[in-house]
Formats: structure tokens, C-alpha cells, sequence
């Protein structure tokens, strides 16, 4: 069994958002074959608390515009290893210390991979970077209508 259709489109919103705000190392695992409880996780790191926070924030306001809410916020207040539980999908944004220590893609090496890659940023006119313009579109109608039976 793989990861649902719906759990990688969250997944990969979740990784798009992370890299928007400069997360490093961003992948995608695939562990619903190993775990009954999740699809997928979302990995992404930082170099500090403050980006982990940009990251977690960016990640949970852009999951948000797709109706899709956290159950589970852990390791806010420290902000060195933030784990954000969508159900589905559970995404970690860790500092790059804790990153290289606990190693999650070695622990989840026999799991597959779902394949993500880093889309541009635009330069709007004022000269910020903005998240290509489908970054806000609707989301799909299985995302709609996992929405309506789960209440998310």
C-alpha cells in the first residue's frame, strides 16, 4: 500500500511551503506501509529556532488555505525540532543539528521516497519572492472531499 493520493498532495504542499521559506533538505517519505497511524513524513531542516519557526508557520498558514488543520503541535516552544501531526501527514522541521543527529531518513531508509522538487519563487513587483501562483489554487477535489468526511 502506498501513501494516498490525498496524503501526497498535503505532503507536497507542506514541502513547497517549507522550501518557500527556505527549509534545506526537504523530502518526502513514504511510510504507509510501516505505519498504520501516518502516510507520510515531511522532512525539512534549519539553521536556527527562528527559521524552524518561519518554516512551521509558513507550513501550517499554507495547509490552512487548503482547510487542513494540525491535530498536533509538538517542540514549539523550543523550536529545534517542531512536529506538526495533519494525520495524514506528519511533517518535521528540525534544526540541522538535530537533523544530523537522529538521522530520520537512515531510520526510514527501506521506505520509499515521493518525489519533490523545490518549484521557483516569483519576484513580485515590489521586488519580494512570492510562491508561484497556483501555491493558492483550490485544492483538488480529493483533497475537497477527504475534507468533508474527515472535518478537516
Amino acid at each position: 500500500m502506498t501513501a494516498s493520493a490525498e496524503a501526497r498532495e498535503t505532503a507536497l504542499l507542506a514541502a513547497q511551503a517549507a522550501a518557500d521559506k527556505l527549509a534545506t533538505d526537504v523530502s518526502i517519505v513514504d511510510v504507509s506501509d510501516r505505519l498504520a497511524i501516518t502516510d507520510a513524513f515531511v522532512l525539512a531542516s534549519a539553521p536556527n529556532e527562528r527559521q524552524v519557526q518561519a518554516i512551521v508557520d509558513e507550513v501550517e498558514e499554507r495547509l490552512r488555505q487548503h482547510g487542513i488543520k494540525p491535530v498536533r503541535r509538538e517542540g514549539v516552544a523550543e523550536s529545534r525540532w517542531v512536529l506538526l501531526d495533519f494525520v495524514d501527514v506528519v511533517v518535521h522541521v528540525q534544526h540541522a543539528e538535530e537533523r544530523a543527529y537522529y538521522a530520520l531518513e537512515r531510520l526510514w531508509k527501506d521506505c520509499p521516497t515521493i518525489p519533490f522538487e523545490d518549484r521557483p519563487r516569483h519576484v513580485t513587483p515590489d521586488g519580494d519572492t512570492a510562491p508561484p501562483s497556483d501555491a493558492s489554487a483550490e485544492p483538488s477535489s480529493a483533497a475537497s472531499s477527504a475534507e468533508e468526511t474527515t472535518g478537516r
